[in-house]
């Protein structure tokens, strides 16, 4: 290595992304091209980056400079990530992470095994998250140097924080955000200091809301949420579109709107009961409802008491149906939890809050739904003022203001897999 190279990497590890810069940037050596990529990552410029990165790594090849190959991957990788491109194939990043740690890179295969961790993290594979972290508890888990360096403790921790709280366990995030920000401290990188920061205040936020008999609402934050769904009441949880019961008992209708429908009102009727006419026109969206409304009406409600029967049950009633939980009693037998936001591109815009730029492809594979149908959803939600575009054709990525007051992350993809 050059004195330049040396000292370009030193600058760019100092977080000195011009410094770097003023010492590679009219090299076309591979090595200048990887640290010109990075110093073009730190600054922002993400596609420049990325074609830097890949011009490095094509030029060390995989067989000749194996460990330059594989650190650039990396490095691509996690540009990538912030790109929110999530296409990429998970073997190659595997298959680096393998050759830098044959040949002691530790550091670098801890960092690209995280890159992988969260980008299963944005795409809300909870389960396959879980697996992946546990294997990197063990290097990870200390405070001192030989555990792993400071920044990449941080961000394991972060994301065992991320995956505790989407999963609605808020006491080991917390525990999870303190080491984040300890060692986070200790590794002196302001941006990640403020990412710790941003995570610890989103716990206090209010993340759904209850819908009270009175009419009113009443703001929850995370672990109030939690307590709420171990209470043993029946929840009818808007946020997720499901039941869930005493024993951790869930049942997803969000597949199933129609009857996702007819459960909600039935709930907010609750003690009493839900009149056939509003039923008919909350699920059916009609007001003038005729004979063959109401036969609809008693199929879908059988189809939702067959569904619900280890959690409640639907008798019907002179006027309606009503909603009878299985073995509770007193006031707060039937809680419906809706979420922060209103309307049905909730959790399209709980994925554009996080303030990165999101291509119509990332999100579709993050929400599980088509492109045609996120393209759709992008379009009315910019013609209501609430994202915005930038670029165009493929490289056209979307935006929507960060959201203040409340966190969105009820909203997310798989945010509740219970049991």
């Amino acid at each position: 290595m050059d004195s330049l190279i040396a000292a370009a990497a030193r600058a760019l590890a100092a977080g000195d992304a011009l410094g770097a810069l003023k010492r590679v940037a009219l090299r076309d050596d591979p090595p200048a091209l990887a640290l010109r990529g990075i110093a073009m990552a730190q600054l922002g410029e993400h596609a420049r980056a990325r074609e830097l990165l890949k011009r490095a790594a094509r030029r060390f090849g995989s067989s000749h400079e194996a460990l330059a190959h594989a650190r650039c991957v990396v490095a691509e990788a996690e540009v990538a990530l912030a790109m929110r491109d999530l296409r990429g194939a998970p073997g190659t990043l595997a298959a680096a992470a393998a050759a830098l740690d044959a040949r002691g890179d530790r550091a670098n295969a801890l960092q690209a095994r995280l890159i992988a961790v969260r980008r299963l993290l944005l795409l809300g594979r909870l389960q396959e998250t879980e697996a992946a972290l546990s294997q990197l508890d063990d290097p990870l888990r200390g405070d001192d140097e030989a555990s792993g360096p400071p920044a990449l403790r941080a961000v394991a921790a972060l994301a065992t924080a991320e995956l505790a709280w989407r999963s609605l366990r808020t006491a080991p995030a917390q525990a999870a955000l303190a080491r984040a920000h300890a060692a986070a401290q200790r590794a002196g990188v302001p941006a990640l200091q403020a990412e710790v920061a941003e995570a610890r205040a989103a716990l206090e936020r209010p993340a759904a809301r209850r819908l009270l008999p009175t009419g009113h609402e009443q703001p929850l934050r995370l672990a109030e949420v939690e307590a709420l769904l171990a209470s043993g009441a029946l929840v009818v949880d808007a946020c997720r579109r499901g039941l869930h019961g005493s024993g951790g008992t869930w049942l997803p209708l969000a597949r199933r709107p129609l009857l996702f429908a007819l459960a909600r009102a039935l709930a907010e009727a609750w003690p009493g009961d839900a009149d056939r006419h509003a039923l008919i026109a909350q699920a059916f969206r009609t007001r003038r409802p005729d004979e063959t409304h109401r036969a609809r009406l008693r199929v879908e409600i059988g189809r939702l008491r067959k569904l619900a029967a280890p959690l409640a049950r639907v008798e019907a009633t002179e006027r309606g149906f009503l909603l009878v939980p299985q073995g509770q009693e007193g006031d707060a037998a039937v809680v419906v939890l809706v979420p922060p936001l209103d309307g049905d591109r909730a959790s399209l815009l709980a994925l554009l809050a996080d303030g990165a730029a999101w291509s119509t492809s990332a999100l579709a594979l993050a929400l599980g739904a088509s492109q045609r149908t996120v393209q759709r959803a992008l379009v009315e939600l910019e013609a209501a003022g609430r994202v915005r575009a930038i670029g165009r054709a493929r490289a056209q990525r979307w935006l929507a203001p960060p959201l203040a007051g409340f966190t969105t992350n009820l909203l997310l993809p798989a945010a509740l897999p219970l049991t």
